[in-house]
């Protein structure tokens, strides 16, 4: 860490890469050298071999020195060739792979497609086995292939017949990107993370060994879902490491600047925003930790946290930056380089706020984490009622499962209700009360969680504002105890110091408005009208409200097809 402390103030220019939109040769290189490229990597297969907690630590100072940098370095060992090979690779693919990654090669990771985002099951790409079945050729086309125009490597997801295995469905491949078929046909550029290699990765008839094949033919979406698990990780890290940096520059700056007399830092409204940005940043690195050990204990399954903090720490973050800019008033709205040229600092919360905002989009949307965790939230209850609910059973087949059903729910949901016996959590001293209020939130939800179920049923998976207060209720609860856990912790290192504390509880009250409001509009809302208009706007009936513009220009604006690029000349 050291190490990489230096190379980054000495040999990494943020602003040049900004102005370049490309990442110099020099500094790839030098993070090379560093082992920045097989940090998680085993020392047998010449990697650092470090922990999910030292790696996200890593991540995080590189991210404050340039997210387009954190963007290679995350592209290529959370989602790129090391990953997936370290969780499902044979030994012979890790001999010949790992090294050469950990030494530099950089890797990509193909999913996306012009047409298929979250919805992996729409997908074109396609591998037919050879006819002597020695290799596969693939067929079609990657979007937004991050890495992809500077990698050596990529894991490409393809639709495979099933042939050799018997298992059609998606296949992961090691693809060699100088195979006679690979193509770049457009690097893309974007409203932040400027410097970034990612675009559109076309193969035709491209020629892989059967070898190649990552775990077996058919586990492709299994790996990739597995593969994201631990790639979501490196994104809360991320953001966390700018919301510190948003917390000094909006601590300086409301010291320094005075309105009216004093510091705009004394005045209530600024004030305000002051004590949210940092125990907003607190509760991130609380997460950020907490999902970082689980990670590491590897017989743990933390797929939720994962996708909790994922969901949280982006959108914790987005507003953190946003009360940042507006901290910093004009100067957060003015680019560093102007900033410099008329002599001042030159601060780049212009830049830190752009870079953020595609955080709560890739790598799972904020919306896509949402139905995950809602659809991890009601399986539970799915398995055990989902016969009452289902529309493939008779009558009579509903009514022979009615009492096994029945005697479940006579255990389970009293349990929901009574809080006898329950922790007290002492131990936590002034945070105990809020510990409580999550264990009683906690139950409540799970009752909630039922009502919705029995109150929609089948059509619950429909309702996604329900569902998806059901997940924010969730979310806030665990970054609730993610807090008042790291704050024990630091205060058993330190016990003078009070200020983890302080901040866990000011996180904690704020939390709990949050959660209480979002129970009172469980079931209690406008989301059926809110829907019905927007029925008609897709309708079209309120099109007059676009009148008196220079609207976008004409034409459909989905998908980037080949005829897309056949019209801009490509």
């Amino acid at each position: 860490m050291k190490r990489l402390e230096a190379f980054l103030r000495e040999s990494v220019d943020a602003e040049e890469i900004e102005r370049e939109g490309k990442v110099p040769e020099g500094v790839i290189q030098g993070l090379a050298d560093l082992g920045a490229f097989g940090i998680k990597i085993p020392e047998e297969y010449g990697g650092l071999g470090l922990s999910q907690l030292s790696y996200n630590r890593a991540m995080g100072l590189v991210a404050t020195a340039s997210t387009a940098l954190v963007t290679l370095l995350s592209a290529h060992q959370s989602i790129g060739v090391p990953q997936p090979l370290k969780l499902f690779g044979s030994e012979e693919q890790k001999q010949k792979w790992l090294p050469r990654v950990a030494r530099g090669a950089v890797s990509a990771f193909a999913l996306t497609e012009p047409e298929v985002g979250s919805d992996p099951a729409r997908m074109k790409t396609s591998a037919n086995p050879t006819e002597d079945g020695a290799a596969y050729l693939i067929n079609g086309e990657k979007l937004w292939c991050t890495n992809g125009p500077i990698a050596e490597l990529l894991v490409v997801m393809a639709h495979t017949p099933g042939r050799e295995s018997g298992r059609p469905g998606i296949t992961a491949f090691v693809v060699e990107a100088d195979t006679p078929g690979v193509e770049v046909v457009h690097r893309s550029e974007f409203m932040g993370l400027r410097g970034i290699e990612n675009g559109v990765i076309r193969f035709a008839d491209v020629r892989v060994p059967k070898e190649n094949v990552i775990w077996g033919e058919g586990l492709g979406l299994k790996l990739a879902l597995t593969t994201l698990n631990t790639g979501r990780l490196t994104i809360p890290a991320a953001v966390t490491a700018s919301g510190k940096w948003c917390l000094e520059v909006a601590r300086r700056w409301a010291n320094e600047r005075h309105q009216w007399g004093q510091p705009i830092g004394k005045h209530e409204a600024v004030a305000r925003m002051l004590a949210d940005i940092a125990a907003t940043t607190f509760t991130m690195e609380a997460i950020t930790e907490l999902t970082s050990l689980m990670a590491d204990a590897e017989e743990v399954d933390y797929r939720i946290e994962a996708a909790l903090a994922k969901l949280w720490n982006t959108e914790a973050a987005w507003r953190v930056a946003n009360e940042t800019m507006q901290i910093r008033g004009g100067r957060g709205y003015e680019t560093a380089a102007s900033l410099e040229n008329r002599g001042e600092l030159p601060v780049p919360v212009e830049r830190v706020v752009r870079d953020l905002r595609i955080n709560t989009i890739f790598e799972g949307s904020s919306e896509i984490m949402r139905l995950l965790i809602a659809r991890e939230a009601v399986d539970e209850h799915l398995q055990v009622a989902g016969p009452l609910i289902s529309p493939d059973l008779s009558t009579k087949d509903k009514l022979s499962a009615f009492p096994d059903i029945a005697w479940h729910y006579a255990a389970w949901y009293p349990r929901q209700w009574k809080g006898f016996g329950r922790p007290r959590y002492e131990e936590f001293g002034e945070l105990s009360r809020h510990l409580r209020f999550v264990e009683r939130g906690s139950r409540k939800l799970a009752r909630s969680t039922f009502h919705a179920m029995a109150l929609f049923g089948p059509k619950l998976e429909k309702k996604q504002m329900v569902l998806f207060r059901i997940v924010d209720i969730g979310a806030e609860l665990f970054a609730m105890s993610a807090a008042c856990v790291r704050a024990r912790r630091l205060l058993q290192q330190a016990p003078e110091d009070k200020g983890p504390v302080k901040l866990a509880d000011l996180f904690c009250r704020l939390a709990r408005h949050r959660v209480n409001n979002l129970f009172s509009e469980l079931f209690r809302n406008d989301d059926a009208y809110t829907y019905k208009v927007s029925r008609e706007v897709l309708d079209g009936e309120h099109a007059w409200l676009e009148q008196g513009i220079i609207g976008a220009p004409e034409g459909s604006m989905f998908p980037a097809t080949q005829a897309g690029f056949e019209r801009a000349g490509a």
